[in-house]
């Protein structure tokens, strides 16, 4: 992520500041991309944006990806910002263009991703008129943006550019969009750089308050089953290497959610997994149980806190955050720290040594060997599925093996999304990339295109469900011709996975409308797949292999790591019968946790 600092920075570019000179409105567009630094752009011409993407074809400095469908575009900034903690850039024309681009800035505003959409807007002097692909994309984007401009007038494309940026990647990240009125783009204006931004209001609050520092550290010397609840936030706040210092000064458990898989390592003793709806029982129990909350980053969102009136009910809760909304929105906040975690971290850090030298450090041990217990008897694993198909948990773990902590795994959404994020080996931040928040199906393959362009070193596995799959997988042109070799692991139950679990659970297996027909039929019989995905693949440009038996795991996973040239996938027909454990049902307590079907753990909480 961008600190305020940086994004100021970035605004003299490479070169310093630009004389006066007389350009286009979409010229002004091209310079000022440049001038903030960007190197690639995810996109789709249309009428309302064409004059910008005259100008594009002239630029030495800005790679365009030519999508397929603008919200491969949305996702595809998505991927890049996250893997690379850069601004994402996407554009999109007028109308449809536009309106294509709202699920990603949804999503993209759910899980703080900075990112910047330009769209083309009709000519100011229709605006209003119900001109041809006209619509209202600020009206429609104003609740699930972090900003939005409308802008008529050429000379404000600089200063509304270089705003953008900055918004999007200072404080709380978060997608901006810019929507540019053909006219504006047509018309000429003088550009120089760098402008001169409006945002006296916007000042995000980087230092933590000192006072309520010292109190959090007080609270953490006298607690006796403290746990650092792990949000994204730390991530995005690049301060993932300060918390394990804290973390080792403290020595408490410590859990990361779904969007801070990697912000501590998986190997580390005092990382007890991932809690919520799908969370390891450790690390349920450790936030259910603690008598101390240490939250960095993260929002006590619903699929972590299960019924919000019995989440950790002997808590005292520790809340720091950039953002002062999400403070005490959910769960009051005994001791409020605003501010940012890469400042307040060192800071918390320093006061809790502080405090521990001039009082007694507290004996952990008791809540340790709590904890332990319970990582040792219910660890993460899966059965043998009785069909005599292929355990999915057992595929991406393999993948996991072979794959390493280096590599990029990008997931859809649903149980190929919660096996990924059990079953990969989480040792880095920015390793693992998802829906979180809006849960999005048809973000695994754009998202890991755009990882893929910002990581070009690294392997990237899109790690997708048939269901998810189907919905973008047309961006597999986009990656077979600009060469973009993503590694595709398809999931494949045949169904709507989640939603069948569910049903299967919930609604005495009635699987209404949850066939997909990609690989079996009800009865388990072979049946014409629709589609092949070996077929599709080939179609797209890609290699496609197909793995059905537990002794090709291994053997195929290799041969996807041996392609390079080209994105490779892999058609992996699993069990259609394996759940997602644990699971706490919605609406009911964490200490409802079932670990397989109607199977309870045991723990103790007076141990």
């Amino acid at each position: 992520m961008l600190t305020t600092t940086t994004a100021d920075h970035r605004l003299y570019g490479p070169g310093g500041s630009v004389a006066p000179e007389t350009v286009t409105g979409s010229q002004a567009i091209i310079r000022s991309l440049e001038e903030l630094g960007v190197t690639d752009v995810f996109g789709i011409p249309g009428g309302a944006i064409l004059p910008t993407y005259d100008p594009l074809m002239d630029s030495e400095k800005l790679n365009h990806i030519l999508v397929r469908h603008e919200q491969g575009a949305g996702h595809a900034a998505q991927g890049y910002a996250m893997a690379t903690g850069e601004v994402g850039v996407c554009f999109a024309t007028s109308g449809p263009g536009a309106t294509n681009l709202v699920t990603p800035l949804a999503d993209a505003h759910m899980d703080s991703v900075p990112m910047v959409a330009i769209t083309g807007q009709v000519n100011a002097s229709v605006i209003g008129t119900d001109a041809f692909q006209e619509a209202d994309i600020v009206g429609i984007a104003t609740p699930i943006t972090k900003h939005t401009y409308l802008v008529t007038d050429p000379d404000e494309i600089p200063r509304v550019i270089a705003e953008a940026f900055h918004i999007a990647s200072s404080g709380r990240p978060g997608p901006v969009l810019v929507d540019i009125t053909k006219s504006a783009q047509a018309a000429k204006t003088t550009f120089s750089w760098p402008p001169k931004m409006g945002l006296n209001g916007y000042k995000p609050v980087t230092r933590g308050h000192a006072r309520q520092v010292r109190e959090a550290a007080k609270l953490i010397a006298a607690s006796q089953r403290p746990t650092f609840y792990l949000g994204g936030g730390v991530i995005k706040a690049e301060a993932c290497a300060e918390f394990a210092e804290l973390a080792e000064a403290v020595g408490a458990p410590v859990v990361t959610t779904l969007m801070a898989r990697g912000a501590f390592p998986d190997s580390h003793p005092n990382n007890v997994g991932m809690p919520g709806m799908h969370g390891t029982v450790s690390a349920v129990a450790a936030l259910q149980q603690s008598d101390l909350l240490i939250t960095l980053g993260a929002r006590f969102d619903d699929r972590v806190t299960g019924q919000l009136d019995s989440f950790a009910p002997e808590a005292k809760v520790i809340h720091a955050d950039i953002d002062p909304a999400e403070i005490s929105k959910n769960r009051h906040a005994d001791v409020p720290i605003v501010g940012s975690l890469k400042e307040i971290i060192p800071e918390l850090k320093n006061a809790v040594e502080e405090t521990f030298a001039k009082h007694h450090r507290p004996d952990l041990g008791p809540w340790w060997q709590r904890l332990s217990r319970l990582v040792e008897t219910y660890p993460l694993g899966w059965t043998t599925p009785e069909d005599g198909a292929i355990a999915p948990q057992k595929v991406i773990q393999k993948i996991s093996q072979a794959s390493g902590p280096e590599a990029v795994y990008v997931a859809g959404v649903g149980q190929h999304q919660m096996w990924a994020a059990q079953f990969v080996a989480y040792e880095r931040p920015r390793q693992w990339l998802n829906s979180g928040g809006l849960g999005t199906m048809g973000y695994s393959v754009p998202a890991a295109m755009g990882a893929q362009v910002g990581n070009p070193e690294r392997t990237v596995w899109a790690i997708d469900g048939d269901g998810c799959f189907q919905m973008t997988n047309q961006e597999l042109a986009t990656c077979a011709i600009n060469n973009i070799p993503i590694k595709v692991a398809v999931i494949n139950n045949s169904s709507l996975g989640m939603v069948r679990q569910w049903q299967t659970l919930f609604y005495e297996s009635r699987y209404s409308n949850t066939d997909l027909n990609t690989s079996l039929n009800p009865s388990g019989e072979s049946v014409v797949r629709i589609p092949d995905f070996l077929k599709l693949a080939e179609a797209y440009g890609c290699v496609g292999l197909r793995c059905e038996r537990d002794e090709d795991i291994d053997s195929v996973i290799a041969q996807a790591l041996e392609v390079n040239d080209r994105p490779v996938v892999i058609d992996f027909v699993v069990s259609r019968d394996s759940m997602v454990w644990p699971m706490v049902p919605a609406g009911v307590s964490n200490s409802d946790i079932q670990v397989a079907r109607n199977m309870t753990p045991e723990w103790d909480e007076e141990e």
